[in-house]
């Protein structure tokens, strides 16, 4: 008879070291973004970046709930335009953002929306191949 001894532990720990990063990188580029086009976004810098942190949990809860129904749904405009509509899903979260903040986060115009989508959608990029996937792998020894 084998036992198994399953350590549950060490699962939940990456999901929050993978929460803090994207915490941190999505607080970074929103607020370099911001710093960047002053004239055209707009956080809230009262609280010590408190409202840019609250972007930033938003934007991560709306991307692991509604993302995934969005990307279904729009799976055949996605697959018509070649991939090309994806980064609209992300500007819709983006504005989303903006409607749920109100005054404290004010995304100019659509131009700027996309342009910090890409911004968001290339960090979660790095940051997965450069930070979690190497944490991940070295747990898994």
């Amino acid at each position: 008879m084998k036992i198994v001894i399953v350590n549950n532990q060490s699962k939940r720990l990456n999901s929050f070291i993978d929460w803090l990063i994207h915490m941190f990188g999505y607080a970074l580029v929103l607020i370099a973004v911001s710093l960047i086009f002053k004239n055209t976004i707009y956080i809230d810098d009262s609280y010590f970046g408190f409202w840019g942190l609250m972007a930033a949990i938003i934007i991560y809860i709306l991307n692991k709930t509604i993302k995934p129904v969005l990307i279904w749904l729009t799976l055949p405009i996605t697959g018509l335009t070649l991939g090309l509509f994806y980064p609209f899903i992300n500007v819709f979260i983006l504005n989303m953002v903006d409607f749920i903040l109100g005054d404290h986060f004010n995304m100019g115009n659509l131009f700027m929306s996309f342009i910090v989508a890409i911004c968001i959608s290339a960090m979660n990029l790095l940051m997965s191949a450069l930070v979690i996937e190497p944490i991940l792998r070295r747990n898994a020894r």
